[in-house]
């Protein structure tokens, strides 16, 4: 199938996922959504229903589409008006693998990310998310829209056809980031703890202070005082 090829140098669009995005579709219903990065095409891009189209405050064109599953680029011609290009798309749609080591991977990735989720301090709004979603490829998925995960890593996961591939990137990508976060957590708590320490040794220290000025003692007479002791 051929599709107006529309070139992505910022955003990565998943499946499943709506964006909005400054792009011209023309009349266009369907379009292939590709990454590109310093002018490299990536291997994989999304075919994208669109679903909305018009113009932004400052008049350029921008519309609203739909990612529906994805597809590997092939060959591109111009289109007829010579600026666009089209472009043949092999569409890929994911299966649901129904092995032992999916399903694992499956219960680890949801364990995982709650986790993540548990101190992030989550409000239960992105859990049930999560637990909504119940495809394995989609679930492999929602690691893309993590701002976390820089493009090359959601390049990685897009590129990724094969639904259990896939899902072992998202648990290694997700491992890693709770990785990162609860060493962040242990250094928090380490400079709280300290941090507290250090308040309950000042507030000692005041209270050592108010009770010698209540007894009409200061630092230098209970010195002096041991030192007779020690003398006599």
């Amino acid at each position: 199938m051929a599709y107006l090829l529309i070139p992505l140098d910022e955003a990565i669009v998943f499946p499943t996922v709506t964006a909005t995005l400054p792009i011209d579709v023309g009349d266009e219903d369907r379009i292939f959504l590709l990454p590109r990065r310093d002018g490299e095409f990536a291997r994989v891009g999304v075919v994208a229903e669109v679903i909305e189209r018009g113009r932004s405050r400052r008049g350029g064109p921008v519309a609203t589409v739909l990612g529906l599953h994805r597809g590997l680029a092939g060959a591109a011609v111009a289109g007829e008006d010579g600026d666009s290009l089209r472009i043949d798309v092999q569409e890929f749609h994911d299966g649901r693998p129904d092995d032992e080591h999916t399903h694992e991977l499956t219960r680890e990735y949801r364990a995982v990310v709650e986790e993540i989720l548990e101190l992030r301090g989550d409000d239960g709004s992105i859990a049930a998310f999560l637990r909504s979603v119940e495809e394995p490829g989609a679930l492999a998925d929602t690691a893309g829209l993590s701002p976390e995960f820089n493009a090359e890593q959601k390049l990685r996961l897009l590129d990724a056809l094969d639904v259990t591939a896939r899902l072992e990137i998202a648990v290694e990508l997700q491992r890693e980031r709770l990785a990162e976060l609860q060493v962040r957590s242990r250094i928090r708590d380490d400079v709280e703890s300290g941090a507290q320490k250090q308040q309950r040794e000042y507030f000692l220290r005041r209270q050592m202070d108010s009770i010698r000025k209540e007894l009409g003692e200061d630092e230098e007479s209970v010195v002096g005082e041991y030192r007779a002791k020690i003398a006599e």
